[in-house]
């Protein structure tokens, strides 16, 4: 194996390792996962989520809210209800696919 030379400038800094530490947090937690999956496929509200994972409102509420925080998920405002689903960045897609790849699972029809 060749070792490569790089100099001190080409090599990116702990700051720019921040958002993929970040994206990895929110994959610390089962639930926390299982809500971005769904709404990588699905638009819901809180109460909808809260039905489908079996989970209290505010826990799923606290899960969105670190989700939104790492702009994995984005909002809507409908009247009185939000909607959440997964952001279209780049970031969020690849830790979608990353879920499927890692679960073994693909998209539901």
């Amino acid at each position: 194996m060749e070792h490569q030379e790089h100099s001190i400038e080409d090599l990116k800094s702990v700051e720019d390792f921040a958002l993929v530490a970040d994206v990895f947090k929110q994959v610390g937690d089962a639930s926390r996962v299982r809500i971005f999956w769904i709404l990588c496929h699905f638009e819901e509200n809180v109460s909808e989520l809260a039905k489908i994972c079996d989970m209290t409102a505010p826990a799923v509420s606290h899960h969105l809210r670190q989700l939104k925080q790492s702009d994995l998920v984005i909002s809507r405002r409908e009247g009185k209800e939000v909607y959440y689903k997964a952001s279209p960045d780049i970031k969020a897609q690849a830790l979608h696919e990353m879920i499927e790849s890692v679960m073994q699972i693909s998209c539901p029809e």
